[in-house]
């Protein structure tokens, strides 16, 4: 027997939960790309040292 989505509020939460959780994984992938082109301009512009690591 199927349960109807609408009856499983707890299910409904867990999903908006998860939609939240990728949004947020994606923006935080996005978030290193750019410090890692950042880190790779500032080294080639000499601001940074070439050997420089971050902690």
């Amino acid at each position: 027997m199927e349960r109807n989505r609408t009856d499983n509020k707890t299910g409904d939460i867990l999903d908006g939960l998860t939609v939240i959780a990728f949004v947020f994984g994606m923006i935080g992938i996005i978030a290193l790309v750019r410090v890692e082109k950042l880190t790779k301009t500032l080294k080639e512009k000499g601001v940074l040292e070439e050997d420089y690591k971050e902690e």
